[in-house]
């Protein structure tokens, strides 16, 4: 039997993608009209980055989509990015590049297999079913053998899954661990029976912070899907404006990806507002999941005490429990997310360096890293909210 030959392709737009295509390997579990597992990697999101000029000429972030091809059709893809700079990604690598640069290479441009501006695990070799081990090779090899042919730095793929790290490190790529914090859903019927797994101090915390929140002098509204309206993202491109603007200077997304995201992402969205006096005040945008709740972005034009918690943790864990959701991602970093019930869990990714020096000193560091990682995610772990015995006064 002759073996089929990978062809593998760039593209520099995803509209030279059919999104049956691409959404074949990205969220095959979505071909009946479900959702997807992850909703950032459809078609659709990236697609909303690009024409919103989020990314492309002059954001740092020029696509360069990677697909595989066998016997006519397209059986693995990944979203991979030329990178003049490392802003937006989450796994910081800053101290490489100064490093690299400071002993005279050009660590710019690079390439990056990632979902821009979106500390997120989730596949990043996107593959169909059956073809998962032929796809993965074929991504790595192709996008190894892109950065050697133009004479780039390095490789970056950012919070793939443990599985993939795993592929990949046994194709020779450099594994490296990073933490988060997760709420994980425990089957409860309520936030109340939430509540009862923790400690008598954490629960008392949080229900005094849910009724300061709650006595802002307006009411909370959680939208999805035709729910949502333009108006709304005229509020809530306010409150990311402000966040963007007190957090990294500037924000990622432009005020036209919130257009798109009316039209073709809200049933992927849940906002959750503030209003006082009928004017959104406060907000926060979730991307839901076939089985995860992701906390993406939060904003305000007015302070209120414990309103954060309540739209962004709060509200967040309600939606998971009601919609039998196995997880809430609340993004990167944030240790205050502890006491509010989301443990620390261990995020992967995946690294090449050209020159083999450079390489041979950041395995080091990697291998001492991940050593740290794991002891910090055993000490919070420790101090975690939940009870640490099944005897204990409940309020």
């Amino acid at each position: 039997m002759t073996k089929t030959e990978a062809i593998i392709e760039i593209h520099d737009s995803l509209t030279q993608i059919d999104a049956p295509d691409w959404d074949a390997c990205a969220c095959p579990e979505a071909a009946q009209s479900g959702r997807p597992d992850d909703p950032f990697t459809t078609h659709r999101f990236l697609l909303a980055l690009e024409q919103s000029g989020s990314v492309g000429p002059g954001t740092g972030w020029q696509a360069q989509y990677m697909t595989v091809r066998t016997g006519g059709q397209i059986i693995a893809c990944a979203p991979l990015y030329a990178k003049s700079h490392s802003q937006g990604e989450y796994i910081f690598d800053f101290n490489w590049a100064q490093a690299y640069e400071n002993a005279g290479g050009r660590y710019y441009p690079k390439l990056q297999i990632a979902v821009p501006f979106t500390p997120v695990t989730g596949r990043r070799f996107l593959t169909r079913p059956g073809h998962e081990d032929v796809g993965r090779a074929a991504l790595v090899q192709g996008a190894v053998q892109m950065a050697e042919r133009h004479g780039l730095s390095s490789l970056h793929i950012t919070f793939c899954t443990e599985d993939e790290a795993e592929a990949g490190a046994a194709m020779g790529l450099m594994r490296r661990s990073s933490q988060q914090f997760h709420w994980m859903n425990g089957g409860y019927e309520s936030f109340d029976g939430f509540l009862a797994q923790l400690s008598a101090r954490k629960r008392k915390n949080i229900r005094k912070e849910r009724r300061t929140a709650q006595d802002f002098g307006g009411e909370i509204e959680e939208l999805t899907g035709d729910a949502i309206r333009p108006a709304h993202w005229d509020a809530f491109w306010q409150f990311y404006q402000d966040t963007g603007a007190r957090k990294w200077g500037t924000p990622y997304l432009t005020r036209a990806f919130f257009d798109i995201a009316q039209d073709t992402l809200r049933d992927d969205i849940l906002l959750v507002l503030a209003l006082r006096d009928g004017r959104a005040v406060a907000g926060a945008m979730n991307l839901i999941g076939a089985h995860t709740l992701y906390g993406r972005y939060w904003g305000c034009i007015e302070d209120h005490p414990c309103l954060h918690f309540e739209l962004c943790y709060y509200r967040a864990i309600e939606y998971a429990i009601a919609h039998g959701l196995d997880r809430v991602e609340a993004g990167a970093q944030g240790e205050h997310k502890l006491a509010r019930g989301y443990l620390p869990v261990t995020t992967h990714s995946l690294h090449w360096l050209s020159d083999p020096g450079f390489a041979a000193a950041v395995a080091q560091y990697l291998e001492a890293e991940k050593h740290a990682v794991d002891q910090e995610i055993d000490i919070l772990t420790a101090y975690g909210p939940f009870r640490k015995t099944n005897v204990e006064d409940k309020l």
